[in-house]
């Protein structure tokens, strides 16, 4: 659990003195799980027949609405954190992107995109929806190296401890590796999704499962959670996002019965 994989030394630039630039695993797990996911989601563009470099341009605003949406969420559900130094807003590299707010954002700014060229949004949806929980999986793989999104203290075999000074988790604590976790149910999600496709029966249904299922693990392992700012909270209820979840639970029951019987009718 190391945050900085290695340092690039200081530089002269002229006059001026650029670095020391730490690599950091955090940015360089989501950089590989961007890439991956890109790469898949073009070519599955292609096989399905949609023009695949506006899906790749797409994906280039759905990123940064969802890193911006994310990025906001955890900053308005951790506003006293901020008071003292504003600016670290800003630093994202310290950790600090709450998935949901991400979706939020990604998800308007990805329907407009479609609208605009005219692209099928539900099928775009589709072929998104796998690789965007093989990114997701990434993603918590560099929460992990960071530290942050971290577990609650536990005791067992399968329990961590942090001991990096750079790292944003309690250092020389065992830990739930609620990263871990995560991202091991993000690579199951990927795994049936891509399952399902091959009995796909609507435009839209593979990535509403995504939203399903993804609420289910995160409700479950927000109870596991450690950080200790975790939004609101109410009775038997962990976490913002615990409300978040259960609401896109609902919604996502809705869509996929909505989705099937427009399906259902136009077949006829």
């Amino acid at each position: 659990m190391h945050p900085v994989l290695f340092e690039i030394p200081a530089f002269p630039i002229g006059s001026l003195s650029i670095g020391p630039l730490p690599i950091r695993m955090y940015g360089l797990m989501i950089g590989i799980g961007f890439l991956l996911a890109m790469y898949f989601i073009y070519r599955n563009a292609k096989k399905e027949g949609l023009n695949a470099d506006r899906i790749l341009d797409m994906g280039i605003y759905v990123l940064i609405a969802a890193i911006i949406g994310s990025r906001l969420l955890h900053v308005l559900t951790t506003l006293p954190d901020y008071a003292d130094d504003p600016w670290r807003v800003l630093a994202i590299w310290e950790g600090g992107l709450v998935f949901y707010g991400g979706v939020l954002a990604a998800i308007p700014v990805g329907i407009w995109y479609v609208r605009r060229y005219g692209l099928p949004v539900w099928k775009t949806a589709d072929i998104i929806a796998p690789y965007a929980a093989l990114a997701h999986g990434f993603g918590r793989l560099g929460c992990f190296f960071a530290g942050c999104c971290y577990g609650g203290v536990c005791s067992g075999p399968l329990c961590v401890t942090f001991h990096d000074p750079h790292s944003l988790a309690p250092l020389g604590v065992a830990l739930y590796p609620t990263q871990l976790m995560e991202a091991l149910g993000e690579f199951l999600i990927f795994g049936m999704l891509i399952l399902l496709r091959r009995y796909k029966k609507f435009d839209g249904q593979l990535f509403w499962f995504y939203i399903l299922f993804y609420a289910v693990l995160r409700f479950i392992l927000e109870f596991f959670r450690g950080d200790e700012v975790r939004g609101l909270f109410f009775d038997g209820l962990a976490s913002t996002s615990q409300l978040i979840a259960i609401a896109l639970f609902g919604f996502s029951l809705f869509m996929l019965w909505r989705l099937r019987h427009i399906g259902e009718t136009n077949s006829k």
